[in-house]
């Protein structure tokens, strides 16, 4: 069954729930007047007397409701949507990882922005893409976390690398040797065979002009090709295998590796390192910064029976999702913001933040190019096939290829 059906038989669905309780759902141009209104989001570690649960229900006060909110671990989040959207009885706001959009509006379990009548105009169309589905959006995202390159700024000096002038494959490379030469370590990241090991490849794989929808391409082969090779030449460590990103910043945390692939999420913990760091763009193979792959969540309107929650409902993402809401919102989680003006303001604020900006607004939504709900069966050919290349098992062609014939 298609999404489009899907969709029709659920308003069939509301229409004889309505039809048999004579009509008196409320008009879904005017706010359902007072209630309780549901909201799930994946910020379990936000206590009620966060500033994250004051916004909501200072949003819920605004639009003359109460919110009754609940934080859930990110899978588990995504099992109880869709079980509840099956149910009928789904939140009326959710708040998902921008991969499941496309999961969830298959399912049928989501309105779309038009239909709630949700401005999304000034969000960045790069983010925006992670939650549309077949010219449809799904949600508004609230922020946008990526991957960049760490660096140890005393081992690249000892090295005589200047990292401003890492900006293509080639210029990472020649840094790595000058650093081996040192006797120190070139770079960590994490290629474990989980969802972790492709958001950290993609940046690679996407910055030598592969696409998804060709794992086995020749760009896509130089990609895993540089990897194996980093692993062979003793620029990275055997541990990537089955690092993930927490274990491979560990590693850089010791002081002996010039460089570590990872997020934002590792700005805090960067503080606390015992030598001077810095950020830079992954480089693409040709040069400029790689499109890397976007985290964070959107705020979508679950399908509801009731119609006529659904003003409600607009009125409380419009709120959590405003300029001002944002820039708070997106300080607290170490997010991107996803729109322009707000982004300026961090910078701003914090100029450390000039590099993460930049890397967003070349970052790419992992469903995107209508990949949709077959991006997690590609993603896995992906990890397996970087898997079977870093452990000497086969060649990068040979693992990628295989990888191909299992994403179909």
């Amino acid at each position: 069954m298609t999404a489009t059906s899907r969709r029709r038989c659920l308003a069939a669905a509301v229409a004889t729930l309505v039809a048999l309780a004579g009509g008196a759902c409320s008009s879904a141009d005017e706010p359902s007047g007072g209630g309780s209104y549901l909201v799930w989001d994946p910020y379990p570690q936000f206590a009620d007397d966060s500033a994250w649960v004051a916004l909501l229900r200072k949003c819920g006060e605004g639009a003359g409701v109460t919110v009754e909110r609940t934080g859930y671990d990110t899978t588990d989040l995504t099992n109880k949507a869709l079980l509840a959207a099956q149910q009928g009885n789904s939140p009326d706001v959710l708040i998902v990882d921008n991969p499941v959009i496309s999961t969830l509006a298959e399912a049928g379990a989501l309105t779309t922005t038009d239909e709630n009548k949700l401005d999304v105009t000034t969000m960045a169309a790069n983010l925006l893409a992670a939650g549309q589905r077949e010219g449809r959006t799904y949600g508004v995202p609230i922020g946008a976390n990526t991957l960049a390159l760490y660096y140890h700024k005393e081992v690249l000096a000892a090295a005589g690398v200047d990292p401003a002038t890492i900006t293509d494959w080639a210029a990472l490379n020649s840094a790595l040797t000058k650093v081996k030469a040192k006797g120190k370590k070139g770079i960590t990241f994490s290629a474990i065979g989980t969802e972790e090991g492709s958001f950290q490849f993609l940046p690679w794989f996407w910055g030598a002009g592969a696409q998804l929808t060709a794992l086995d391409s020749p760009p896509a082969v130089s990609a895993l090709t540089l990897w194996a090779d980093w692993l062979r030449q003793g620029h990275a460590p055997n541990s990537v295998i089955n690092n993930t990103q927490t274990t491979s910043w560990q590693e850089f945390a010791t002081g002996d590796y010039a460089f570590a692939e990872n997020g934002t999420w590792q700005l805090a913990n960067a503080e606390k390192l015992g030598f001077g760091y810095g950020i830079i763009a992954i480089p693409a193979r040709a040069g400029g910064p790689a499109p890397a792959p976007t985290g964070g969540e959107f705020v979508s309107v679950p399908v509801q029976r009731d119609t006529g929650r659904y003003a409600t409902s607009r009125q409380l993402v419009t709120c959590l999702t405003s300029a001002d809401n944002l820039l708070a919102t997106d300080t607290t989680l170490s997010y991107v913001a996803p729109v322009t003006a707000v982004q300026d303001r961090q910078v701003a604020a914090d100029p450390k933040l000039t590099v993460w900006v930049e890397a967003v607004r070349a970052a790419k939504g992992r469903t995107g190019d209508n990949l949709g709900t077959r991006y997690p069966k590609i993603s896995e050919s992906l990890w397996t096939g970087v898997q079977s290349a870093l452990s000497g098992a086969k060649t990068p062609q040979e693992a990628l290829a295989a990888a191909q014939r299992t994403a179909g």
